[in-house]
């Protein structure tokens, strides 16, 4: 019996069932004594609903509510056609024909004075249908059409804040499914509203025609007297209106209360007294004029006055109340002045050693340049920082310390400067409100602007309005704002950058991060067989050549190998970048699927083998000149045709090249023979 009765709650077969009683009762003739429990169940409902309006907190939290003023207008016109029914068909047998509620309403409130209980059921129903109904209906239309209007600006306002990040995606589907819900309640509101006014006319044309029709069937029908059909008929009619528009009068002032209620998350008692009962003063005026009052001629003066004392008691004791709150609030002021300057004594050693802290990674702005960090003003420097920090982190294989944005008043309006652990690594200055247009083979642009060179590859540019930015582009050059200009130089100097980026804590983070997968081999090799400090330097060498870490497993297999044969940093990072070969062949792959290399020839392998010792290069300052300048001949000859070259040597003198190019040439990339996969097409296009 219970799961039935639970199955029943959990679905809605209790509502299917519901709406069949209804009909059953429309149309089957029921006994008195079941038409008294109907009666009593709707009374029951009414009294639920109202007690559930008043102490929810959001007109939402009843959204069905429009649903349930459906079913219960249903509920209470099926009740009158059964009352009806039962009053015309059996009511020559006595005044308890239709039941026991409906006789004890009709005699209760008539008090043998049938004209007494015919003009309290029309009060009923004007109250009903003129006052509470009409009202309830004028804000429910009126909510319904405000909160139409409104529904664009909500929805423009909950993309704001989930642009902002001031909300996550799941907060602003849980705000828009509110608001549709908002809508939809305001809406279907405003046309159940209809429904209480339709159950006020239809209950008094029901009992029209029950006094009516029923004084004719008794009369006639029934040769009663007029005395005998007024305490019957007229009774019964009487008892039947009022049962029936008591709960109608109850359920349509829940539905005004529901509707009238504010958006704030109070239930209606609380938002009541809060906002009428907390002001002293009001009650001490509201008692002297029920003492005016009270003081008339032949007024009871005693019950105004009592009113009078109870009022101005409490106006008293809120008073009272508000001196205390106002003592406890000055006092904890004080104590948190106290506070503020305990901390503020706190805050200056604070700062003290602030000054003495470290911005690993900076950019500093001037003024001119600081709506460039402003959303508001259409600024895109933090959402492009934040998005270049996640890429770094996918090329290289480790998240770069955070980008500290400061203004500098000492720069010019257009200056900014990056710097590493505080000193200055780069600095340029930009016209903030202007496009950078530059030809990406470094030639100069033969259109209009402002010349100048562009900060992070030193290529001549020019700074053209944003009314020209289609003409460059459509020539082929390069066109960026202000905050992409600063973005590209700061991760071009970050790549530069990356060893000294690459801390033992970062490390040591790393290692823990691939433990779960790959604990044994950590294990085995960690620090088993390398220090954690040793396995920091080879990441490095790798980094200084931007060269990823982010395949760290094969990284560490070939440690596992390697260090059986050598310790040496600088070999154990030459066979590491061998093992790692697919990955670095893969970056300078171009799009014929080849990759572009000027090789160097056996004179100068001759050379740099001569010349080096295995760590330093001990070659004449004309031959390093001289190797130099054809190397950055051959390079820029490339770069003239768009290819991206890399320097090919054998293993044993990849090392010296590398150092002797690094200056110069620092973004050139020195491989290898063992560097090359067997998998990788090459294509010589020079000769060194």
């Amino acid at each position: 019996m219970n799961s039935l009765f639970a199955k029943l709650r959990q679905s809605e077969i209790a509502l299917a069932l519901g709406i069949i009683g209804i009909l059953i009762i429309l149309f089957v003739p029921l006994p008195p004594m079941m038409l008294d429990f109907f009666f009593a169940l709707n009374i029951t409902m009414s009294v639920v609903i109202l007690f559930t309006v008043l102490l929810i907190n959001k007109s939402l939290e009843f959204s069905v509510f429009p649903l349930v003023l459906l079913v219960t207008t249903m509920y209470r016109l099926a009740l009158n056609v059964a009352s009806t029914r039962l009053i015309l068909s059996e009511g020559h047998n006595g005044s308890a024909a239709a039941g026991k509620v409906i006789e004890t309403f009709g005699d209760f409130v008539m008090g043998g004075e049938f004209i007494i209980g015919i003009i309290l059921f029309i009060i009923l129903v004007i109250v009903n249908f003129m006052v509470v109904t009409k009202g309830s209906g004028r804000i429910a239309e009126v909510s319904a059409r405000f909160t139409l209007d409104s529904l664009p600006g909500k929805q423009m306002a909950i993309d704001a804040d989930l642009n902002a990040g001031m909300i996550t995606e799941e907060g602003a589907r849980e705000r828009r499914k509110e608001l549709e819900d908002e809508t939809g309640f305001f809406g279907a509101m405003d046309g159940a509203s209809k429904f209480v006014r339709g159950d006020a006319i239809a209950g008094l044309i029901i009992t029209g025609i029950n006094a009516v029709v029923g004084v004719g069937i008794g009369m006639v029908s029934h040769d009663m007297s007029g005395a005998q059909v007024a305490d019957t008929y007229l009774l019964m009619t009487v008892g039947d209106g009022l049962v029936a528009q008591i709960p109608a009068l109850i359920i349509s002032i829940s539905s005004g209360i529901l509707i009238a209620k504010s958006s704030d998350d109070k239930a209606v008692g609380n938002a009541i007294f809060q906002q009428v009962g907390t002001n002293y003063q009001t009650f001490y005026m509201v008692a002297g004029v029920l003492v005016l009052i009270g003081s008339i001629p032949n007024m009871p003066g005693l019950m105004f006055w009592s009113l009078a004392a109870a009022c101005g008691y409490y106006a008293y004791y809120l008073q009272q109340k508000k001196v205390k709150d106002a003592e406890v609030e000055q006092a904890a002021e004080s104590e948190a002045k106290a506070e503020e300057v305990a901390q503020a004594a706190t805050k200056e050693e604070d700062s003290l050693s602030e000054a003495l802290a470290i911005d690993t990674l900076k950019i500093e702005l001037g003024y001119g340049l600081l709506k460039l960090v402003e959303a508001s003003k259409g600024g895109r420097l933090m959402e492009q920082i934040k998005s270049m920090r996640r890429q770094l982190a996918r090329e290289v294989g480790f998240v770069v310390p955070n980008i500290r944005i400061r203004e500098n008043m000492q720069f010019e309006p257009g200056g900014y400067a990056i710097s590493i652990k505080d000193i200055q690594a780069a600095s340029s200055n930009l016209n903030a409100d202007k496009l950078l247009a530059m030809d990406p083979t470094g030639t100069s642009l033969p259109i209009a602007g402002e010349d100048t060179i562009e900060p992070t590859f030193g290529l001549p540019a020019k700074w053209i309005n944003e009314s020209q930015r289609e003409e460059a582009s459509f020539n082929g050059y390069t066109v960026v704002d202000c905050s992409t200009v600063i973005t590209t130089h700061m991760t071009e100097i970050i790549k530069d950058n990356m060893p000294e980026l690459l801390t033992r804590n970062e490390v040591e983070k790393l290692i823990e991060d691939l433990k779960p997968m790959h604990e044994k081999l950590i294990e085995e090799l960690i620090p088993a067989k390398i220090t954690v400090g040793t396995f920091q330097r080879i990441l490095q060498n790798l980094l200084e050549e931007r060269v990823s870490i982010k395949d760290l497993p094969t990284i560490l297999e070939a440690l596992s190998d390697a260090v059986i044969k050598t310790q040496d940093v600088i070999e154990l990072t030459d066979i590491i970048r061998s093992r790692l070969a697919r990955q670095i062949c893969h970056g300078f792959i171009n799009h014929e699927g080849v990759v572009p290399v000027i090789s160097l020839s056996a004179a100068w392998e001759t050379e740099f083998m001569a010349a080096s010792d295995g760590i330093n290069v001990a070659m004449e300052p004309s031959k390093v000149q001289g190797f130099l300048k054809a190397a950055k001949d051959r390079v820029e000859n490339a770069m003239a045709q768009g290819l991206n070259p890399v320097i090919l040597c054998s293993a044993s003198t990849r090392r010296m090249v590398r150092t002797v190019t690094s200056r110069a040439m620092p973004q050139i990339s020195v491989l290898s023979q063992n560097e090359i996969h067997s998998k990788v097409n090459i294509k010589t296009i020079s000769q060194i």
